[in-house]
């Protein structure tokens, strides 16, 4: 699995790069095909404050992308929902593909 942590308008700080492994492990141990996964982190200049901090990741499995978005007034907080949006996508995705899998096995 190959990470890949952007920032625009803000620093990645080793804390916020060990935060977002930590976190994205979790979604590498429900589903082992992913390939690599793009972390972009910004802080718009928005004018409400809960909303400045945004994360958003791309998650490249094979045959698929799936991509998530989140905004927060805490960066920390915004790379944890997004994480969680991803990982409901990933079980999601896991679910259809497994379930695929299985009536195909079951007509033959």
């Amino acid at each position: 699995m190959n990470i890949k942590i952007l920032g625009h308008h803000v620093e990645i700080t080793p804390a916020m790069r060990s935060h977002l492994e930590d976190k994205l492990k979790k979604i590498s141990g429900h589903f082992d095909q992913v390939q690599n996964i793009t972390v972009t982190l910004s802080i718009n200049n928005e004018k409400e404050k809960d909303l400045r901090n945004h994360a958003e990741i791309t998650l490249h499995l094979k045959g698929k992308d799936l991509f998530a978005e989140a905004h927060n007034g805490d960066m920390y907080h915004a790379m944890d929902l997004v994480v969680d949006k991803l990982d409901r996508q990933v079980l999601k995705h896991k679910e259809k593909v497994q379930d695929h899998h299985h009536q195909t096995l079951k007509n033959t």
